[in-house]
């Protein structure tokens, strides 16, 4: 109180310092020299500071610095904070309600910060730290203050006492950035150590916001494709959370466009058992105990890594799990590149060892072996560790300090004997994570992918032009096929780059867009995608090798087979039958998945991650063995082709080799090889075998399919038969016919 008051008006004087009381401060006193009284002015800039402290969510604490109970403070008077402050100012507005979402309980979000990160111990710590200067000191750091800081005016800075101060500058520049400025601005001033200090004091918090620095800047912007310039998207403007299930059944959709059963009973989980990505570790086990270990796993694409990015930038900008201290990302990736390049020049390590190299900023940090400190591992990308791991005989650790094989470091993780105070969030392909024993794994949890309104979402939100992305969802429905397949996140983000570029081109969109061409990138992709996350080969360098395109040809082989026993499982002994291996293809491949029930006897069940892909793969392996080999593997015995065809060499034709793929259909149930013939068809376009496989499955400049005209003349006869004799198959045929002929995309 700087106003000046009249003699003799003792008992006015009395009242008014009843009603706001000075600061004591924990462990200091002011210093002579600053001629400043700890007492709280009633400045707009207070008042707006309490006003904006009532309306945060609840679980925030509200500081009245007019008050001297503030360095009594403590855990104990948090359910009082909770209660709404009301300040007796005309001018402030009516305080917000809390939305009924917004809960302050352990089961909730957003959750309670820790007292050390939390308002009233930084405030206390920054008053503490300025408090002991001197007038000359003080009036130094202001200056010194406001000319490195542009966010904070000169008269905010210089105006009222020390309490405004701290006030405003936490008002205006928010917990960390406040903490940050005055730990630096100390060291200008040559005060170093009271900067070491105040630093010491609050190491917790400032480890927190190195944490969320690295976690933001590591996942603002999502990676989608090839990065170009000016083409980038931030997680948050495109994000559409998918759905994850507590009761996983593989994730492979069992819906098919001709199929009214799947040829292996799957199962769908049921939305009672949807959970949230923000609230996996708010879920409790059967005991009633808040869940450790976290298992999530997902088909190749369905948003896994994306998944992970927005949890870390909900914690990062303290939209949820503000409970969690630390979110310390550690991925397996990260692990094998220990275990292989050893830049720490020892084959043991301790976790601390590993944590402080790739996270610098938690160096000496002794808080995550305490009771109190509740903080989450990311362990994600568990296919990438191709090291087996020996779950049953790998010694025991009990110390966070103690060096081992990092083969060593990952079981005890898990167990739980390292880092006990931690959350684990395991994430990775469910034919990896399947080796971890089911007794260390607290849930197990799945992503589903989108469901209809989440596809649209997607594809709405990703386009200013609010005219192209209505065209371009009303666009992929036109095809059933490709419907059922945006379920996968990445799916739906190839439609929506593919269909944005050709819309750019005049007329587009009078024709239903072509199946086989998406199929075609999916499988590109994924090759490329194996061998950069398991190879470790540079994006400019994807070349593939002979034994690249071998996986695919044996690939498709099993998978023509399988068609021919109409089967959509495989077990590993039909894996090795063909010459491959079962990591290759149940993990790396991206195009199959293991099924969580085990067969009768007992073995593990295996399949593609969708029935389509299968009837793909395969119509590509009979494309390749006949434009490499000239070889109509399709031929068996005896072919009746019309008349107004010539009989020379028929089964190497391209009218054989469809005419062979038509008998087989037309002669087998609805669905069992329609999708077959429309994939078979779609790669004797040229934009399909020459455009976008060449290069890659086929060297350039290789002669193009020749007699096209011959096989859709074929084609046509066969539409005109089936009118007469098999009217459930016209619709296809003339798919067929269109995917061959249209030259749209």
């Amino acid at each position: 109180m700087e106003e000046e008051e009249e003699e003799g008006n003792e008992e006015q004087v009395a009242v008014a310092v009843s009603s706001s009381l000075p600061m004591v401060l924990p462990g200091s006193s002011i210093k002579d020299g600053t001629g400043l009284q700890m007492i709280r002015s009633e400045s707009p800039e207070t008042l707006y500071t309490m006003t904006t402290q009532q309306t945060q969510p609840p679980g925030a604490v509200v500081i009245d610095t007019r008050s001297s109970d503030l360095e009594d403070y403590s855990e104990n008077e948090e359910d009082d904070m909770d209660e709404v402050l009301v300040t007796h100012s005309p001018e402030p507005p009516e305080p917000v309600e809390p939305d009924d979402t917004m809960q302050i309980d352990e089961n909730s979000q957003p959750g309670r910060l820790h007292p050390e990160q939390d308002l009233p111990h930084i405030f206390k710590s920054i008053q503490a730290a300025v408090t002991a200067l001197t007038k000359e000191e003080l009036c130094k750091f202001k200056m010194w203050f406001y000319q490195w800081e542009p966010g904070i005016t000169l008269q905010q800075v210089m105006e009222g006492d020390i309490l405004d101060f701290v006030d405003r500058i936490l008002e205006v520049l928010g917990l960390y950035r406040s903490l940050l400025h005055t730990i630096s601005t100390l060291e200008s001033i040559n005060k170093k150590p009271e900067a070491e200090d105040l630093r010491n004091q609050c190491r917790r918090a400032l480890t927190r916001f190195h944490l969320k620095q690295y976690l933001f800047r590591k996942h603002q912007v999502i990676r989608e494709g090839v990065v170009r310039a000016g083409r980038q998207n931030l997680l948050d403007t495109v994000y559409v959370e998918p759905e994850i299930s507590t009761c996983g059944y593989g994730g492979v959709d069992p819906s098919h466009e001709f199929r009214p059963q799947p040829l292996t009973p799957l199962q769908v989980p049921s939305a009672d058992t949807f959970v949230s990505v923000n609230n996996l570790f708010r879920l409790q086990k059967e005991d009633g105990q808040p869940v450790r270990t976290v298992l999530t796993t997902g088909l190749p694409g369905i948003g896994l890594g994306v998944s992970v990015a927005k949890f870390c930038m909900d914690w990062a900008e303290m939209r949820a799990n503000k409970d969690l201290q630390f979110v310390i990302k550690l991925s397996f990736r990260t692990f094998w590149y220990l275990r292989t390049k050893n830049p720490l020049h020892s084959e043991k390590v301790s976790i601390m060892e590993v944590i402080e190299y790739y996270h610098p900023q938690c160096k000496g940090v002794k808080y995550l072996e305490e009771e109190d400190c509740k903080f989450l591992i990311i362990m994600d990308g568990f296919d990438c560790y191709q090291a087996p791991l020996d779950w049953e005989n790998a010694p025991v650790i009990n110390d966070n300090y103690t060096q081992a094989h990092p083969d060593v470091l990952i079981v005890n993780i898990i167990r739980g004997t390292v880092l006990r105070g931690a959350r684990i969030w395991i994430l990775g392909r469910r034919a990896a994570v399947s080796q971890i024993p089911s007794q260390f794994i607290d849930l197990v949890t799945e992503i589903q992918g989108f469901n209809d309104a989440m596809k649209d979402e997607f594809l709405t939100k990703r386009f200013c032009d609010a005219e192209l992305a209505a065209k371009i969802v009303a666009h992929y429905k036109r095809v059933p096929t490709l419907r059922i397949i945006t379920r996968q996140p990445f799916v739906c983000w190839m439609v929506a780059t593919v269909f944005e570029r050709c819309y750019r081109y005049r007329d587009y969109g009078v024709h239903p867009p072509r199946l086989t061409p998406f199929y075609v990138t999916i499988s590109i992709v994924q090759i490329n995608r194996r061998l950069q996350f398991y190879y470790n080969m540079p994006d400019n360098a994807l070349k593939w090798s002979n034994e690249d395109r071998n996986l695919l040809t044996k690939l498709g082989k099993m998978a023509f087979k399988m068609l021919e026993r109409n089967t959509s499982v495989f077990f590993e002994e039909d894996v090795k039958e063909y010459g491959l291996n079962v990591t290759e293809v149940t993990v790396f491949s991206g195009m199959c998945t293991e099924l969580p029930s085990a067969s009768s006897d007992g073995r593990r069940v295996y399949c593609f991650i969708h029935f389509t892909f299968q009837e793909f793969i395969a119509a590509l392996y009979v494309f390749t063995m006949f434009r490499s080999e000239s070889k109509n593997v399709l031929a068996s015995g005896g072919l009746h082709m019309p008349k107004i065809f010539t009989p020379k060499d028929q089964t190497k034709s391209v009218a054989g080799l469809v005419q062979c793929a038509l008998e087989r259909t037309l002669s087998s149930p609805l669905g069992h090889y329609d999708m077959f013939l429309r994939f078979l068809c779609g790669m004797l376009s040229p934009d399909c075998h020459d455009n976008q496989l060449g290069g890659c499955l086929y060297r350039h400049n290789a002669p193009k399919v020749g007699g096209l005209d011959e096989a859709r003349r074929l084609l046509e006869h066969a539409i005109q038969a089936a009118q007469e004799n098999n009217r459930d198959r016209v619709e296809n045929l003339k798919e067929c016919l269109r995917e061959m002929s249209q030259e749209d995309e």
